[in-house]
């Protein structure tokens, strides 16, 4: 039988790398396929500006890990991300046509925070100066525009609803992305810092050990039920950042982040099915036990996170983890179904190219830790 990180190199490098550099080009138009119907053909009339984010994300991080064709893939998605994708302004749109056409111009801290993390890893990946000019300028739009009175960024503009976290939590991804590729630029050092701030004190609750989704303007939780909503996989994907934050700058989480993942594990994930679920509430009930692909890699990350800050260890999780999304979500044909019911019923028929982001990254932490854990 194949060990667990075998499996996991397999298909990663041996399937869906080779699909997604291939199929997952657009080469009559540029940039990347947006989404796949579950025949395998590209089905959606328009290009997130997000998804071409993780996309150049994902090759850029194969190319650095050696795999041959990131490069070119890479390269493809940034000239695209600049040439198609930046506003007059410094801002980036939300969303483009499928030939490259800006249709929504909106400013979105999501996209932004994607674009960010994109633009840190292909800086490490090709030692070019232009990935960090164009984040600097995408910082000053931030300072300029999206700072909230008491601490963090409006989610969007013009701000609607409340307040989130979410987008936060990939700022402070893509602060760290941006650190590790310019380790000196303290511009990028206090940004991950601030947001580490927002989170101690704004954003974690130390009683429950949980971040919620959604606050009022004083970054209080939102009142009812909508404030009382947790996601499993974004305490997973707190903690691993949080990690990370750690790794990056010496400044201790190890308490923070072994809370995010020991809620998330308790009441998040069935033990008998491996599955972490969409979403719980505060006090641990589960809310949906459905399941898309990503909290299940979330999960793995998390698991990794505390094993290296408080040496727990975590194959059990990882090979419960890695184990259904091999066997349940993830296709022989590089592609995945993208959620289950509670039943075990898939509920999506198409493929979102977003997925992968989580998905690589999740199994690149695997195949890391994977040596010392004999996977």
């Amino acid at each position: 039988m194949s060990s667990l990180s075998s499996r996991v190199r397999r298909w990663t490098f041996e399937v869906a790398m080779p699909f997604w550099a291939d199929r997952g080009l657009d080469r009559t138009n540029g940039g990347y396929v947006e989404m796949f119907d579950a025949a395998g053909a590209a089905s959606a009339p328009y290009k997130r500006t997000r998804v071409i984010g993780r996309q150049l994300y994902v090759f850029s991080h194969a190319a650095i890990q050696g795999w041959s064709g990131g490069a070119a893939a890479a390269e493809h998605g940034f000239r695209f991300l600049v040439d198609r994708a930046r506003l007059p302004n410094g801002g980036w749109a939300r969303r483009l046509s499928r030939s490259g056409q800006v249709i929504d111009a909106r400013a979105d801290l999501y996209d932004i925070a994607f674009v960010l993390f994109a633009l840190g890893w292909y800086a490490r990946f090709s030692g070019e100066a232009e990935p960090l000019r164009l984040a600097h300028q995408t910082l000053d739009r931030l300072d300029a525009e999206f700072r909230l009175p008491g601490g963090g960024f409006a989610h969007e503009l013009p701000m609607t609803g409340p307040r989130l976290q979410n987008p936060h939590m990939h700022l402070l991804e893509a602060g760290l992305s941006l650190l590790e590729a310019a380790p000196g630029d303290e511009r990028f050092r206090t940004l991950t810092d601030e947001i580490a701030d927002l989170f101690d004190q704004r954003l974690y609750d130390r009683n429950s050990g949980t971040i919620a989704e959604y606050f009022d303007n004083d970054w209080r939780s939102a009142p009812g039920e909508l404030g009382r909503t947790v996601e499993p996989g974004h305490q997973f994907e707190w903690a691993w950042i949080l990690a990370n934050h750690q790794r990056l700058t010496g400044r201790d989480h190890a308490a923070t982040a072994t809370g995010l993942a020991g809620f998330a594990e308790a009441h998040g994930v069935d033990p008998s099915t491996q599955v972490t679920f969409d979403a719980v509430r505060d006090d641990g009930q589960p809310l949906d036990r459905g399941s898309r692909t990503w909290p299940n890699t979330e999960r793995i990350k998390g698991a990794i996170a505390i094993y290296e800050l408080a040496g727990r260890d975590p194959r059990a999780a990882l090979a419960g983890s890695a184990g259904l999304l091999l066997d349940r979500y993830l296709t022989p044909a590089g592609l995945w179904t993208d959620r289950f019911d509670e039943h075990g019923a898939p509920t999506i028929d198409t493929v979102p190219a977003s997925t992968l982001y989580h998905v690589f990254l999740a199994f690149s932490e695997l195949l890391r830790v994977a040596p010392a854990l004999r996977l």
